[in-house]
Parts: C-alpha cells; structure tokens; sequence
C-alpha cells in the first residue's frame, strides 16, 4: 500500500467514522475495502457450548491465559498441564515464559502463544517486531501485540500501521492477533484501530490486555467483528469468567476466548484469578 492509500484511508477514518456506526452510506463502507459486513453468518454459541461435545468445541476457542508479572515457573506449569487435558486452543504468556511452555507442550494440540508490547504498546516498533521474532525462534505459535494507543489517540495512522506491520512480518507465516484496548478508546478509534489492523495484514483484533482498566463487552466485540466482517478473526479478552461471558462473546462474534478462568468455564466450576 502506497502513501497515497494510506493517507485516503486515514481521511476516511478521521473525517467518516465519525458518523453513528449504523448510519454509514453504502458508499463509505466501499470505502472500507469491503470489511464492512452487516451480515456475518457466526456459529449458534448453542450449538458450540450446549452439549458435551460443545465443551470441546469451546476449548479449541480459548487461549489459556497467564498474563501477571509475578507469575511463577509452577503456575506456568501447571497452566499447561491445565490446556493439554483440557485441549485448550493455546496457551498465552509473557515471551520470556514460551521456552518452557514449548517444552511442556510439545506433542500436544495445545499452541504456545507470545504477546509482545505488552501491556502498554508504547515501545519502539522494532523492538517488538525483535520480541516477536525471538518468542517465535523459541516456539511461539502465534503472537499477540498491542497497538500503540498514544499514536492512534493522536490520529497518527502511518505510526499505528507502520508498527502493526513490523510485527506481522516479523512473524509472518504466523497469525497476529492485535490488542485494541477498548476500554481507552472511542467508538470511533476502535473503528480505526480495526481498519489500520486490517490494513496492516493483522489475523485478528483483540479487545484487551485485562491489564488497561477493562476487558471484553458484548458491544465492543459485535462493534469489531462489524467492521472487520469475514476478513479478520476476532477474540475477545478481559474479564471472560463464566460460560455465560463466554456465550454472549460467542454470538456477539468472538472467534477466540482468552481467559485465565478456562477451566471454569469449560467445566462450570468457580472461577479463579483476575484475568
């Protein structure tokens, strides 16, 4: 994409999604390059979550998450001994802890998955792109990066694409998942955060850290999974504590679950930790 395509399409964002979401003109969502889509077929989360069967289909929707800074190598552990039985999605850690977490893993279903940038998003693009390529030497499977959030506030879309893509070629063939943090953005910024993700050749957008003030809501998961239509895979993150958070993402548009609280979700059990 040249500076010219970018350029439109910051103006488009900056001056466009300024409009109510639902009152956008055909021809502004054209403008959007066709991921604008009021009509995403998503699997019944009844279908997905109502039987036994349905409990192992929701597994592989759930990225096992342990996230805390103080997080011991026995909780890491025990973290992937919890996804290998429960034949969880991944699991998502620090990228100092996917070495073990490749090892443990290793022969099983269960992908290591690093996240980078985290939690603020405010480090230098080739720093990222850096941990990102040196998580993925050491086995992880996936990356998760948070978007730079000063920079989109500012309205400075190169900024947000140009650090977007570093990672994603850093990581490329891998998926990338990018952290939006909702909770600190407007209605309009995260129409913009999910169109510079799409331009940047991000796999997914992702609600939160859990670490920013807030997690996932049903508006903001149905608010992403409409701009980014069947292009783009959605997770929602931050704050997912029952089955019932997790039904009502599901039918929002949520592709992917991550938790801290997997195992009581996929079981029905109490919920542990705050993630």
């Amino acid at each position: 994409m040249n500076a010219h395509d970018l350029d439109r399409i910051a103006h488009i964002i900056a001056e466009r999604v300024k409009a109510r979401v639902a009152g956008l003109s055909d021809e502004d969502r054209m403008r959007f390059g066709g991921g604008w889509n009021t009509n995403v077929t998503r699997t019944s989360p009844e279908r997905v979550l109502g039987t036994a069967k349905g409990s192992r289909d929701l597994a592989r929707m759930i990225d096992h998450t342990l996230l805390k800074p103080e997080a011991t190598r026995e909780e890491v552990e025990a973290l992937c001994e919890e996804a290998r039985k429960h034949h969880f999605a991944t699991v998502c850690l620090n990228s100092s802890w996917i070495p073990l977490a490749a090892r443990l893993l290793q022969g099983s279903d269960v992908l290591p998955i690093a996240v980078v940038g985290f939690p603020l998003g405010a480090a230098l693009p080739e720093a990222k792109a850096y941990e990102a390529q040196e998580a993925i030497r050491h086995g992880a499977r996936e990356i998760d990066t948070v978007l730079p959030i000063g920079a989109l506030k500012s309205g400075d879309y190169r900024t947000v694409v140009d650090d977007l893509r570093a990672v994603v070629e850093a990581a490329r063939p891998l998926k990338v998942k990018v952290i939006l943090e909702t909770s600190k953005l407007t209605d309009e910024e995260k129409v913009a955060a999910c169109v510079l993700a799409k331009v940047a050749g991000a796999a997914f957008v992702k609600t939160s850290t859990g670490f920013g003030g807030g997690g996932a809501t049903v508006e903001d998961v149905a608010l992403m999974r409409r701009v980014v239509g069947r292009d783009m895979e959605v997770k929602a993150s931050g704050g997912v504590r029952t089955l019932d958070d997790a039904r009502k993402l599901i039918a929002a548009g949520a592709d992917r679950i991550g938790a801290s609280a997997s195992v009581a979700i996929v079981t029905g059990g109490a919920a542990q930790g705050g993630y």
